[in-house]
């Protein structure tokens, strides 16, 4: 069964040194939170604060909050979902990804793919050694969590560092490293950079992407809604992009759950392989990364390959020159 992730009023646990007056009304609060909550919560968490905090949603999603507003849920776990065939059930992806006032902007298992999670990575052509598999559509690979290698929140920011595996049966074949870091919300966005490392383990790895679409690789699927503007470096753009060079493209749409329109872009860093990758566009909803593109590319066992990317929410529009702007901002991170 698909779990139904709400995240408005979290469960918090901080630690209690006395039970003080000041204590025993927190706890009275925490108590009510509980009440309302619904989740499942755990009753553990990591918190800084009144700023970020993560705390289990349930045994297979962690979630992130800034202050009271949800910013993310990674699934570790297995998730899959009612009327959807068991071979589509997946992890190791972040859904719900929320806007700055508690949208939605994701999607999981949507009637026209179901293999489209969130935002997750992925590739339809996965070489280890001669055999071919596709971590896109689930065929023969998966992603398994391993453990958490990092969860700190400052004033500063949130970090969350997974380790993953790349699973064919019971044999690893490449170790993923993922590390999100969350930025506090400013004004009228959000910045997360995300730092991918895959290794392969005893065999080569191939990555290709889609023939004659490139997409493969960081991937974000949208929520459904309406008036939706697609805006690349040269402008909005009312053509579905396939194979295009990009540095970065934005996504804004009125959602339909939330009568409200935002939206967020994907941005390469300079230092990607191959920079600026391809990608695909498609305005019935979903941002792909296309690297390698749709030339294959091989790696060698123990050489790891390294990619960044800054997923950038904004509330309303966002113009070029906005966007520009946001962009130059990522630039100058090393």
């Amino acid at each position: 069964m698909s779990q139904a992730i709400s995240m408005k009023e979290p469960y918090v646990q901080k630690p209690a040194d006395t039970f003080c007056g000041a204590t025993m009304v927190w706890m009275l609060g925490m108590i009510l939170a509980l009440m309302r909550c619904g989740l499942g919560c755990s009753a553990h968490a990591d918190a800084a604060g009144n700023g970020f905090r993560f705390a289990d949603v349930d045994e297979k999603s962690l979630g992130l909050w800034e202050e009271q507003k949800p910013v993310l849920v990674y699934n570790h776990g297995v998730i899959s979902k009612e009327g959807v065939p068991a071979d589509r059930a997946r992890s190791s992806y972040v859904h719900p990804l929320y806007g700055l006032d508690g949208e939605v902007l994701t999607d999981d298992f949507p009637l026209d793919h179901y293999h489209h999670r969130g935002l997750f990575w992925a590739w339809p052509h996965v070489k280890i050694g001669e055999a071919e598999y596709s971590l896109w559509d689930l065929r023969g690979i998966r992603h398994q969590f391993e453990r958490w290698s990092q969860k700190d929140v400052t004033d500063r920011a949130a970090t969350l560092a997974v380790q993953n595996g790349w699973y064919v049966g019971t044999e690893k074949v490449v170790h993923e490293t993922v590390r999100f870091t969350v930025h506090p919300a400013r004004g009228d966005s959000r910045a997360i950079d995300i730092e991918f490392a895959w290794t392969p383990v005893k065999s080569t790895l191939t990555l290709m992407g889609a023939e004659g679409k490139s997409y493969g690789g960081l991937t974000l699927r949208f929520a459904p809604g309406t008036n939706t503007i697609i805006t690349i470096p040269s402008g909005v753009t009312k053509d579905d992009l396939p194979m295009t060079n990009l540095p970065w493209a934005d996504l804004t749409r009125l959602w339909a759950a939330e009568k409200r329109t935002s939206g967020a872009a994907i941005f390469v860093h300079p230092s990607h392989p191959d920079y600026p990758p391809q990608w695909l566009t498609r305005h019935y909803g979903v941002l792909c990364l296309g690297w390698p593109g749709v030339r294959p590319a091989t790696f060698q066992p123990g050489n790891t390959i390294h990619c960044r990317y800054r997923v950038w929410i904004h509330r309303g529009l966002a113009s070029v020159d906005r966007l520009s702007r946001a962009y130059a901002d990522y630039r100058r991170v090393e």
